[in-house]
């Protein structure tokens, strides 16, 4: 074997770890293992095993490694390598080792973590980690949008979690969104239009949790909870002065219907990106089992939706069955 060759399928197993991830890690206990190159054989050996204390002079040592670009750690501890990373997400623009996929799953579980937080407790602190994290994803997204399509292969399916539903929401949203606006949208279209989508349902966090998960029909005024929050969620974003239209428009026009029967308006005068808000978040919805209905097909959701055409755009709730049909769906084309 060459050494080509056998660079390759080392690269294959492990990651060549940058001095920025390193640096991010406890100094003295590195939590997962550490391998080095050994350049005449064209091998990896081992270094240290995880948790093991280091001395100083290993510490000196192994950031020589890492500048020589000769310090690995195993693609079998990826999940403590992308936990630690998931904490501190703009690592993912400048590890060049990571495969794309790996930064798609790195960049939803990190979204994951901040919306959990900030449903808990939506303050400003909260908001601006939230905020910064999606900055990343819509950073690496817009540097080559075909990577949305990674994303839309790891759309949420399952049983219900909120934070989920607004990540996938975000994800169709954005698909469609890029696939209309791509002539001529700029970065802070996709930030915008990112944000809003990925907040669209934040007011459901102010909806008692016994409502949401009951499995038996709701009394009229644990219904009256549910409509509010659309309302209640624009609010809060008010209150985080993010005001912008996008926002307006997802927040308050998610629930509305083209005839009218949506709430809380009851109005047939639905923007654009409203009445693309209402199809990605209804097609995500229906991929998740609730107490009330069972999870749907990605094709069976896209094709309830197309055949409500009086009450969604199917100018959108089209493009997603016809590009589930064709096996292209999330592709940027």
């Amino acid at each position: 074997m060459s050494q080509a060759d056998a660079l390759a399928a080392i690269s294959e197993e492990y990651y060549q770890i940058s001095e920025s991830i390193l640096d991010s890690f406890p100094k003295y206990r590195l939590p997962l293992d550490l391998f080095v190159l050994d350049e005449k054989v064209t091998q990896l050996l081992t270094y240290s095993r995880k948790d093991t204390r280091l001395s100083n002079e290993q510490i000196e040592e192994i950031h020589r490694l890492c500048a020589e670009g000769n310090l690995f750690v195993s693609r079998k501890d990826h999940p403590i390598y992308s936990q630690h990373i998931v904490k501190q997400l703009d690592l993912v623009l400048v590890d060049r080792n990571l495969k794309e996929p790996e930064v798609a799953d790195i960049c939803i579980r990190a979204l994951d973590l901040r919306l959990s937080e900030f449903f808990d407790q939506p303050v400003k602190a909260l908001f601006e980690q939230l905020h910064r994290d999606l900055l990343v994803v819509t950073e690496y997204l817009w540097t080559d949008l075909h990577r949305l399509h990674l994303f839309a292969r790891r759309l949420h399916k399952g049983e219900f979690s909120l934070s989920r539903h607004c990540i996938n929401t975000m994800i169709v949203g954005l698909w469609l969104y890029i696939y209309t606006e791509n002539k001529n949208m700029k970065r802070k279209d996709l930030d915008q239009a990112a944000l809003a989508l990925l907040l669209h349902d934040v007011g459901m966090a102010k909806v008692p949790a016994f409502i949401l998960n009951k499995n038996t029909p709701l009394k009229p005024e644990e219904k009256e909870k549910i409509p509010q929050h659309t309302v209640n969620g624009y609010k809060i974003m008010n209150k985080l002065d993010q005001r912008f239209d996008l926002m307006r428009q997802a927040m308050m026009e998610h629930h509305e219907r083209l005839d009218a029967s949506g709430y809380p308006q009851h109005s047939k005068n639905i923007s654009s990106f409203g009445r693309l808000t209402a199809v990605a978040d209804a097609f995500s919805a229906m991929l998740q089992k609730r107490p009330y209905a069972e999870a749907r097909e990605p094709r069976d959701a896209a094709r309830e939706l197309t055949d409500a055409k009086a009450r969604f755009d199917l100018s959108f709730s089209g493009k997603i069955l016809a590009s589930l049909l064709n096996d292209s769906f999330g592709k940027i084309q």
